[in-house]
Parts: structure tokens; sequence; C-alpha cells
């Protein structure tokens, strides 16, 4: 049979025969009755668990919309506009209103990039601006010591909006949320303490309860409130497929439970090869981002199998902390000894892909040199069916290959 792949804004093809081919894993068929910018003004007309956003501000107030950065697929562009027209309604002013970019720790945008995000009717009209983690108010402290450290504009804004979009996330167990608080406009310090409790076991995809990562970063809004969210789930093709508004607990567990509807995949058996991307661009732009599909991918192939990772990673490494560990690493079971002893973000990362060579060889297809694939423990092809190829010769033509085309938004779930 033959596969697309998506690798940046390319496709590649590859061709796997029947009786190898243990399944392709994309999202499971429902009814979606409203999409796109429908689909938010719904959510916006039926919170969870708040009033309606227009009764909850006050004209006057200075409000503050925080939103993904270009690494992250949400179109804020499809969920501002209802937004900012509640808000209007309410004869809000727009220099009374600030989009901060949530940037967690990574690189601030340019002018272009934001244009881009939110629309040019948006970005000439209401300041926008990244969140600045060297400029910050000292809100309090976590149980566990997370620094809630919160990026000036944010913690001084009378009223706070956060937009995200809901995925699996590796061990926050789903990203939305409170997320655009904690680890999106917080200090290093305060994202590096909250990213600690990654080695808990209880801190996987897919899970909220008793997951200490979830429960920091929720109760650093404690200190920061939260007072609305719009949080969208994104088909494949990063349309807006559902939508949820209100409170940042209540409307992100239901979120989150529609979520899990569509790309909570059931196996049957673990795969001998599997095959995943992130999806293409943007969320492949750099290997930090696309770790994500890798992660995801670990809970299908069993040990001593092969992954096949697709990403381009026209961007490098995309974190300093993280290639800096990468490169530095004299074989890939010191990242896990070091990150045990020396918690730093960045390296989290690299000790979680360190985690993942445990388990299984990583083939990786994408833009970077492949003397720089080499050297972090991974070994690089050009194409998808040359790392199959490859593959088959190692583990045998009677291996069975399972396909992840959307690994960072799918999550394998053995049923046995």
């Amino acid at each position: 049979m033959k596969i697309e792949i998506v690798i940046g804004k390319e496709k590649q093809e590859v061709n796997i025969p029947d009786k190898n081919l243990l399944g392709i894993l994309k999202s499971n068929s429902i009814e979606k009755s409203l999409v796109g910018s429908e689909a938010v003004s719904y959510a916006l007309n039926n919170p969870i668990g708040t009033p309606r956003l227009k009764d909850i501000i006050k004209k006057g107030e200075k409000i503050v919309i925080i939103t993904s950065d270009i690494t992250r697929p949400l179109p804020s562009y499809i969920v501002l506009p209802g937004i900012l027209k509640e808000l209007k309604e309410k004869c809000v002013r727009s220099e009374d209103i600030t989009i901060v970019f949530a940037l967690g720790s990574h690189r601030k945008h340019t002018a272009e990039e934001m244009k881009k995000l939110v629309g040019d009717h948006i970005y000439s009209t209401i300041k926008c601006v990244d969140g600045d983690s060297k400029d910050f108010v000292h809100m309090g402290k976590t149980r566990l010591g997370t620094p809630v450290d919160i990026t000036r504009i944010v913690a001084e804004a009378d009223r706070r909006i956060c937009l995200g979009n809901i995925e699996y996330h590796y061990f926050a167990g789903y990203s939305g949320g409170a997320k655009a608080i904690m680890p999106g406009v917080s200090t290093r310090e305060a994202i590096q303490m909250n990213h600690s409790c990654m080695v808990d076991p209880l801190a996987v995809a897919g899970k909220i309860d008793n997951n200490p990562v979830r429960m920091d970063l929720e109760e650093a809004i404690e200190h920061c409130p939260i007072d609305f969210i719009v949080n969208v789930v994104l088909d494949e093709k990063k349309n807006v497929i559902h939508a949820v508004a209100g409170h940042y607990i209540e409307a992100h567990r239901e979120g989150c439970k529609f979520l899990d509807r569509i790309y909570s995949k059931k196996i049957e058996e673990l795969a001998d090869i599997v095959i995943v991307s992130q999806g293409g661009a943007p969320k492949d732009l750099n290997l930090y981002q696309t770790q994500k599909a890798l992660d995801n991918a670990k809970h299908a192939v069993r040990k001593g199998g092969i992954i096949i990772l697709v990403g381009s990673c026209e961007e490098g490494f995309g974190e300093k902390t993280f290639e800096k560990w990468l490169r530095a690493a004299p074989d890939s079971q010191s990242l896990i000894e070091r990150i045990k002893n020396d918690f730093q973000l960045g390296g989290h990362k690299a000790a979680a892909i360190a985690m993942v060579l445990e388990k299984s060889d990583i083939y990786f297809v994408s833009k970077m040199e492949p003397e720089l694939v080499k050297s972090i423990f991974m070994k690089p092809y050009p194409s998808v069916q040359e790392a199959l190829r490859s593959a088959f010769d190692n583990l045998g033509y009677d291996s069975k290959v399972l396909v992840m085309p959307f690994g960072g938004s799918t999550l394998p779930v053995l049923s046995k």
C-alpha cells in the first residue's frame, strides 16, 4: 500500500507491502456539526463553568489575551475574532487589549510571524507582544516550590483570557487549559521546576488525574487567575473541529474528553517498526517540537524495534540547552543519568529521546545534516522509503509496520 507522509510543507510516499502493514493510526470518525469559527462562536455562547465572557469583563479593564506561538498549530486568526466581538459588545477599547504570545522557552517572533498568527486586521488594530520571561512579577509559589513568576503585562492585567489547542502532551497529559500561563508566560526557572516532575511515572500522555505536572501548573492559577479560556481541537489538516470555552479546568476537561474520542487509538499488538510524522509544518519546524511525535510512537513499538521519525526540522534543534545536552553526551544513557541529578529545561527533552532509545532504534528522516543526526544517536535517511528498506534489512522482511501520519496528535493505547 502507498501511504503519504508529510514532512515540512512537502509530501513523501512510502510503499508498504500489505502483509507487513499492521495499520494506519488516524483519527476516529465522528460527526462534526460545527467547525471553524462556528464552533468557536458556539463555545463562546455556551461556556462551561463560567458566565459569558461579556458578562465577566468590565469596561475600562486592562485585558490580555494569551495565545500560542508559531510552533503551535492553533489558528489564532480564527479563534480571536469571536472573542474580540464579545469585548467590543462590552465597549472595551482596542487600546485596553493586548495579545500576548506564550513563548514558554521558545524563540521570539518576527513581526511577520505575529501577523501570520493573528491576521492582518487584528495585528493592525490590537497591540501584539511576545511574552518576556526576563520582565516578570513574582506572584507566589506552588506547594512543589514552583515560583509563579509571570510576564509582567500578564501579571498586571485586570483580566486574563487564555487560548490554546488541546492535544496529547507527553508528560502534562494534555496541552491547553492552564498551560497558557504555566509554562506559556512563565520564567525559565518556573518552567524548569514544574517540568522536573516529568520523571514521575504518573506524568504521561493522556493522563490528568494525579499527574504531578498538570496538578502543579494548575495550582499556579491560584496565584495568577485565568478568567476565561477558549480551547480548540484540530483535525489532521489543522482545521478547528471542536471548541470549548469557560473555566480553565471544567471546560478544558470537556475538551480532553472530545480529544480522546477522536485520537485515542487502541492497538492489538506492538509493532516491529513504527513510522511517525508530526504531520508537517509548523509542528515539525525543529527537533524540540518533533520529539512529541516520537514520544507518542514509543507506546506502539516493541522493545528492540525501530521508530522511523519523520520531521523537517529545518530550524535545527529549536532550543539551546536541548542542543547542548545532545551534542555533549557521550552516549544516550548518560542523558538519562544526567536528568536525574541535574534537571534543566531543554535537557529534559534530550533525556526523553534517550528514554526512547533504551527501547528502540530511531531512524530519522529530516533536513538536518546526516553527520549531526548520527552524533545525536539516530540514523539519518533522505526518505521514508529508504529508512523502511533499511529497517526491513535489520529486522527481517516479515516485520510488522504501524504508521502514525499525525503522531503528535495520536496516542496508541495497547488494548491487552
